[in-house]
């Protein structure tokens, strides 16, 4: 399979702090990959510099063989990159709809807000509705809606579970399971390990800001000893929160 997603050696961090420090990861295209790891180890600092968000210190990202290390986040959209980020972000005073407007402007294929309603029934029912009126997990709902009108060929998702009640996260695990099944290629950054491995093809660890360990999602499930190991008692990641340290 052809990596659609190629990092080397990627350092980076906030205001002169190093939080990656050397990152080695692939995605392979039509892949899920989940990354796992325990909090501050560098997770959300490593999605928001591959989706440009952030500037890194060295290293490369190259999406489909182009390299992209240093660019805005305009730019590695352009290249067909998404983000769903932590904490859902969207424009509170926009309605459903306008916030879909929005993001499917300039963008061109088979993701329309029609599809969008189609997917996801609950949006359509509130189309009106303010995000500052939506529930959390209508509100992710639309945040996935949203990068989904952008086409992506890599889409990024930052902890869609977090903060949600488990009827929730059931339903957003369905949508992604079959998008999944369509052939999207995504990096997963996840707390709750059951989601993660239903829907993940691959497992990578990150501790410190580094790749520790990388194996199939059926060997990660078989080697609880070590999962506990890497990712605590329980093998179950520490409660939400992010990744700066």
């Amino acid at each position: 399979m052809t990596d659609l997603l190629a990092v080397a050696g990627l350092r980076g961090g906030y205001a002169g702090t190093t939080v990656l420090d050397g990152v080695d990861l692939t995605v392979a295209e039509g892949s899920v990959m989940a990354l796992l790891g325990r909090n501050g180890a560098g997770k959300s600092t490593f999605v928001h510099t591959v989706m440009g968000m952030l500037k890194p210190y060295g290293g490369s990202v190259r999406i489909g063989g182009r390299e992209l290390a240093g660019s805005p986040a305009h730019v590695v959209a352009r290249h067909g990159v998404a983000i769903v980020p932590q904490g859902r972000r969207v424009f509170a005073p926009l309605t459903v709809e306008e916030n879909l407007r929005v993001a499917a402007r300039g963008a061109g294929g088979p993701w329309t807000p029609a599809r969008i309603y189609e997917v996801l029934p609950g949006l359509a029912a509130r189309r009106t509705h303010r995000g500052d009126q939506l529930s959390g997990g209508e509100q992710q709902m639309l945040a996935i809606g949203r990068a989904l009108l952008r086409n992506p060929r890599l889409l990024l998702l930052d902890e869609p579970s977090d903060g949600l009640a488990p009827t929730v996260v059931d339903r957003i695990a369905e949508l992604l399971e079959g998008l999944r099944d369509e052939g999207m290629t995504a990096l997963l950054v996840e707390q709750d390990l059951h989601l993660a491995t239903r829907l993940a093809d691959e497992i990578a660890v990150m501790q410190k800001g580094r790749i520790v360990h990388r194996t199939s999602t059926d060997a990660f499930r078989r080697d609880r000893p070590l999962a506990q190991t890497l990712l605590g008692v329980g093998t179950q990641p520490s409660g939400p929160g992010g990744d700066r340290s």
